[in-house]
């Protein structure tokens, strides 16, 4: 097109000065919108229907074709400078706020696009460019829905390209109507140094104000032209409402089409620029980070006030570029707002995850500040049950999208606090910290629920300070173990229940014995590390015959445990890798002060919570077993010696995970006593929770489904000890078991 448009000029007037005749065929078609203003009549018939547009595209072409004309000489051609000389595009600009005739807006967005887009010149750097494009920008993003939504996409889509390759470019365009206040005297340039070209911009009027723009520097039109144009027009420049690119991105991000997934990715742009100055910029200047936050907080406000924490657990695989939930039979009340909730935070962890550091961090800080205290905070502390729950299961489906480092610092920050020193049981832990382990022991089972679910959430991401905040503060120095005992040496010096303050005379008058006790006594390393399979048949061991019942179904049993904790404890080692935690528990210090062990708040409220596994409901059951499986399986010495090692001499007072689930089967071995036909109830409660058997009330029923649970924790506990030592390791007792062990 732009070959055959040069011949043909050259074709009609010779080939001596090409340039002045494009110059000439540029005028002309300008001349031809403008007399459009002059001639018409008819308001009602639509911009695309007469020949405006055929005329801007024949500009678009010309400007192109003059510029490859002049590529040896580096400057800007007669038809560039007359554009920008005589205003042409704040004119136009002019046109497309009047919207006269209808549709001239849309016009105005392609032709600044297209011209920004092919014309090569830097042309951002010129007022007569700038100001007019901050118009646009100000007349695009004003309500979701919008008919030119389309091209003001494109539009910025230009200007992000344009400062991805010219990062200095984000100061000037981000600046908008401020920069043009500052230029006010005109003895202050109006260009970068970089332009070189002749004309120099004239934007400057004697008394300082900007010129108001006349449609092409001469005089044809213009009294014809403003009397079709509202009266705040001159406005534009003056107007109170803040507004530049990225107030634009961040409304046509909220756009119901696929206009706000192109938004979305104009904005990632900008804020992963690798320019530190304008990184800089950003987080200082501009309001970027909190618009982005004040919309998440929008959106969360907007969502109902109670939604149920297993319709959101449900709603997975919400992400940024695509926000929408998925229409099927699952629908319930509140279903979209919850998904453009998640799906805006998804867009939040990916810009953190995405952006320079400057703006990740501030983003981060701010999305902590404006959402997670200011916002989600008071409902997590709420006396209502409702409340308590919804925000709950809600920070557990952001906990699992969340990705940045950035972030999940903030987020555990957050919840858990920043203190790292070890707890004693009367301190008061970080507020927010201490009402959510309240929450894991709360009179609403629904609550503790969804509060664990929270807390397993937590210990599956990368971050080593949940677990040092949890647990290991605690476990420093290894003070549950005994005082100036040697390591054990066999299997009588470890299991002396009298000893364990958990234990009860009553227990041991009932009958119980532990008659799976190995024939060998435990094997261990040079650093008194309990041998993997004596641990396994301890666990394995625990839970009487009688009260065992997962044979009788021909489950896989220990062996499925065993392939399942292997794959989990290969993806908690590979998160933890570059953690540097020790290979062996740390040497006990003869010199070091005695202090009194606490196993802090959350590893007390588990345990609590385990010790009355037989009385709490299934769901709970599960969810209690599920947490401190989790935990079991970090590969950190002194966790596994606490949570999987029953040899270990505790200190006096002490408990440890053995000792609770020792004392929990000495209440079940007096409660078998007093339940009629035990074996055949147990076993069809079992049938019930797998389906088998009609789920029918029976007696006794919270009791037997404990049972269930606990034979299972047992096999998992076991399972997680096997895998935790590969069959190479030292510590492996490799020695035949007895009959019916590992």
């Amino acid at each position: 097109m732009l070959s055959r448009l040069g011949a043909l000029l050259q074709e009609a007037v010779g080939a001596r000065e090409p340039s002045i005749d494009l110059l000439q065929a540029f005028v002309e078609h300008w001349k031809g919108i403008t007399h459009y203003y002059i001639e018409s009549t008819d308001e009602s018939t639509p911009a695309k229907k007469t020949d405006i547009p055929w005329r801007l595209k024949q500009m678009l072409d010309i400007l192109v074709y003059e510029e490859q004309q002049q590529a040896a000489a580096g400057e800007a051609g007669p038809c560039l400078e007359y554009l920008l000389q005589h205003k042409i595009l704040e004119t136009l600009c002019t046109l497309g706020k009047a919207e006269y005739p209808p549709g001239m807006r849309q016009q105005v967005f392609q032709f600044f696009s297209k011209v920004l887009a092919q014309v090569q010149h830097p042309l951002l750097h010129y007022l007569s460019v700038h100001r007019p494009v901050q118009k646009l920008l100000r007349l695009g993003g004003t309500a979701s829905g919008s008919v030119t939504e389309k091209e003001e996409v494109q539009f910025t889509t230009v200007l992000c390209s344009k400062i991805q390759q010219d990062p200095e470019l984000l100061a000037y365009i981000l600046e908008g109507k401020k920069i043009v206040g500052r230029k006010k005297a005109c003895g202050e340039p109006t260009a970068l140094p970089k332009d070189t070209t002749s004309h120099g911009d004239k934007d400057c009027s004697h008394d300082g104000a900007p010129a108001r723009p006349q449609l092409d520097g001469e005089s044809f039109g213009a009294q014809a032209l403003n009397s079709h144009m509202p009266a705040e027009t001159e406005e534009l420049d003056g107007g109170t409402t803040e507004s530049n690119l990225i107030t634009s991105l961040l409304g046509l991000c909220q756009s119901k089409s696929r206009v706000a997934l192109k938004a979305q990715e104009n904005l990632l742009l900008l804020v992963s620029m690798a320019s530190p100055a304008a990184a800089t910029y950003l987080v200082q200047s501009s309001a970027c980070c909190p618009a982005i936050v004040r919309h998440l907080c929008q959106l969360y406000r907007s969502m109902p006030v109670f939604l149920d924490p297993a319709d959101i657990a449900a709603l997975e695989g919400i992400s940024w570029r695509l926000p929408s939930a998925p229409s099927d039979e699952a629908s319930f009340p509140g279903k979209e707002a919850l998904a453009a909730f998640l799906g805006w935070f998804d867009y939040c962890d990916h810009l953190v995850t995405e952006a320079h550091t400057v703006v990740a961090d501030a983003l981060a800080k701010a999305v902590a500040e404006n959402f997670f205290v200011e916002t989600l905070q008071p409902q997590l502390l709420h006396v209502s049950e409702q409340s308590i729950l919804t925000s709950t299961a809600l920070l557990t489906a952001m906990l699992r999208q969340l990705r940045s480092p950035a972030l999940l610092r903030e987020a555990v920050a957050f919840l858990l606090g920043t203190d790292q020193q070890p707890e004693a049981p009367g301190n008061n832990p970080h507020t927010l910290y201490a009402h959510l382990i309240g929450h894991c022991d709360h009179l609403s089972d629904e609550i503790s629920i969804t509060t664990l679910r929270l807390f397993e959430e937590l210990l599956q991401k990368p971050h080593e300070g949940i677990i040092r905040s949890l647990v290991l503060r605690n476990l420093e120095g290894r003070p549950y173990v005994a005082w100036g005992s040697p390591e054990p040496e066999s299997y009588e010096d470890t299991l002396d229940l009298e000893e364990d303050p958990y234990f009860t005379d009553s227990f041991l008058d009932s009958g119980f014995q532990p008659r799976a006790k190995p024939r060998l006594a435990p094997a261990t390393s040079y650093d008194g590390k309990t041998a993997v399979t004596e641990i396994v048949n301890s666990f394995l061991c625990l839970v009487p015959e009688e009260a065992k019942t997962s044979a009788f179904l021909e489950e896989t049993g220990y062996d499925t445990y065993v392939h399942d904790a292997y794959g989990l404890f290969q993806e908690c080692s590979s998160r933890v890798a570059s953690w540097g935690w020790p290979l062996t528990p740390t040497p006990l210090d003869p010199h070091e002060p005695e202090r009194p062990f606490f196993e802090g708040h959350f590893l007390r409220v588990l345990f609590d919570r385990m010790s009355r596994i037989l009385d709490q409901p299934y769901s709970l059951n599960l969810q209690v077993t599920s947490v401190l499986s989790r935990l079991a399986l970090f590969p950190h010495p002194h966790i596994h010696e606490y949570l999987l090692d029953p040899y270990i001499s505790l200190a006096p007072g002490c408990r440890s995970l053995f000792s609770v689930l020792v004392r929990v089967i000495g209440d079940l071995m007096q409660r078998i006593q007093r339940v009629p036909q035990f074996p055949g109830k147990l076993l069809l409660v079992r049938k019930q929770l797998t389906g088998q058997a009609p789920g029918e009330q029976l007696d006794h029923q919270t009791l037997l489904q404990g049972v269930v649970v606990l034979e299972e924790f047992c096999k998992e506990l076991a399972a997680i000890a096997f895998v935790k030592f590969p069959p190479h390791d030292p510590r492996q007792n490799v020695s035949p078991a007895p009959e019916g062990q590992v």
